[in-house]
């Protein structure tokens, strides 16, 4: 075991186990799934809710903005406030919160409840990522992380794939009540697995506002955030509006473009596990990887993707890329600050969801004031600035 290996053995000032929890991986992950079908599940029901309670479907957006941006806050505040509560107690509470926020949203009389029950969501999504990110070094043998880490992430290439879909179906031919009825449901089964399989989880370093200060003079966590900020919010800012650029610039008809992006997230749950698997040989070179292909897959629309096979090409590229995108940060994450997991990884996923919000918001504002290539172009100059950042990090400084 390397020296690095070692320390990583210990975050949190534990030992890692000595046998593997795969059952306990498995409910996280299905923690993970429900979490991120929560957080976008509105995006394809924003027309029937408000029609049903009577706004706008710029304001029925705000379902999707508000929890992602109090997720980003939770996520570094949610550790600072729990100080030494045992994990194991935290999760089964801010899923049993999700349960409880996803039943007042079914229920919702107003517009202004329903949002507020998204606030409870973000709390949910915040704190629960960031808790969960970091469980892998405390759940599996050393050797079997980085793996453990791509099935707790395969969560979330899941609920691209499955739970927005076939919740936006439900909501289709039920009504959107009972799609957030039904997310309240399968988060309370979630919530019996954790209680069933999760072992007790002591925190025996409580995140403090000093320990999350001090993450930013670790120059791995820093290359780590910069890379996770440039890459999300370029990736945000044009996959936001994939949809419109498979149809204007690569020809591809409408009936299409939902079985496209259905095959995007395919790409991307594999590019996850393909990821996890080469991140256990070279963690540094395996995100240099992932940063180098979504630099070129997203610009090389301008000149590739004017045909319906070369857009196709590329997009099932672009996910197969991005589909490493978290698995590969994470573990750079736990490999920068080994003795410091939690407190790093909840800034990694306060960056993460901040710049989701941030990205479809310049995606916006850039297809509004110049034109839908401008995002393709901005999302490469991005993921061309988080691969020099990658690159240019000295070798003692970078996971390997």
């Amino acid at each position: 075991m390397t020296p690095t290996e070692q320390a990583t053995a210990q975050a949190t000032g534990r030992q890692a186990p000595h046998r593997n929890r795969w059952p306990a991986v498995t409910a996280v992950a299905l923690g993970t799934f429900l979490l991120v079908t929560a957080e976008q599940l509105p995006i394809g029901l924003l027309t029937d809710v408000g029609s049903a309670l009577s706004v706008s479907e710029g304001t029925a957006g705000l379902m999707v903005t508000v929890p992602s941006l109090v997720a980003a806050v939770s996520a570094p505040l949610v550790p600072v406030l729990v100080g030494r509560m045992n994990r194991r107690f935290l999760l089964l509470g801010l899923m049993g919160l999700m349960t409880l926020a996803n039943a007042a949203s079914a229920l919702a009389p107003s517009f202004a409840v329903l949002v507020s029950s998204r606030i409870l969501v973000g709390v949910a999504i915040g704190g629960f990522w960031a808790v969960a990110s970091s469980l892998a070094v405390r759940l599996v043998t050393t050797a079997n992380v980085p793996r453990a880490t791509a099935i707790i992430f395969g969560g979330v290439g899941a609920a691209n794939v499955f739970g927005v879909p076939i919740g936006t179906l439900l909501g289709g031919f039920s009504g959107w009540r009972i799609a957030f009825a039904a997310l309240s449901a399968l988060a309370l089964i979630a919530l019996l697995a954790l209680l069933a399989v999760l072992p007790p989880l002591a925190a025996s370093r409580p995140v403090r506002p000093r320990l999350l200060a001090e993450q930013f003079r670790n120059p791995g966590v820093r290359v780590g955030i910069l890379a996770t900020f440039l890459i999300v919010t370029g990736h945000f800012s044009a996959y936001t509006f994939i949809s419109p650029a498979l149809q204007k610039l690569s020809g591809i008809d409408e009936r299409l473009v939902g079985p496209l992006l259905f095959a995007f997230g395919l790409a991307g749950m594999a590019g996850n596990f393909i990821a996890g698997a080469a991140l256990a040989r070279n963690p540094h070179r395996t995100v240099l990887v992932i940063t180098v292909t979504l630099a070129a897959a997203m610009p090389l629309y301008l000149l590739l993707g004017s045909t319906p096979v070369g857009g196709a090409a590329l997009l099932i590229t672009w996910g197969l890329a991005y589909g490493g995108v978290s698995v590969g940060l994470q573990t750079w994450m736990i490999k920068s600050a080994p003795h410091a997991v939690e407190a790093a990884s909840s800034l990694w996923v306060a960056v993460f969801n901040l710049s989701i919000g941030l990205g479809a918001l310049a995606g916006g504002v850039i297809v509004d004031s110049l034109t839908l290539q401008a995002v393709l172009g901005l999302g490469g100059a991005c993921a061309l600035a988080a691969a020099l950042a990658v690159r240019s990090a000295r070798a003692n400084e970078n996971p390997r």
